[in-house]
């Protein structure tokens, strides 16, 4: 882990601190990098979806098969 140091308004954190043991955190700081860390998760597969799409479009576009790129997505889903 790494420390920071983040500014948040008073409110965030008192609502933080009273939340957390309802959810099962020991305190804010668990529950404000788990928040982080869903948020995160949540745009990179976003985004990265987005790339894979976009990838699939340009590929279809030089003439790869919807076969081929069928095959293709199904050997990076099996991983």
């Amino acid at each position: 882990m790494t420390t920071i140091t983040i500014r948040m308004p008073e409110d965030v954190i008192e609502d933080l601190k009273r939340l957390a043991p309802l959810l099962g955190f020991s305190g804010c700081q668990p529950l404000a990098r788990a928040y982080i860390g869903q948020g995160l998760r949540a745009d990179l597969e976003r985004l990265e979806g987005d790339t894979v799409s976009v990838l699939i479009a340009s590929l279809k576009r030089r003439g790869v098969s919807d076969e081929i790129l069928q095959e293709a997505l199904g050997e990076v889903t099996q991983r």
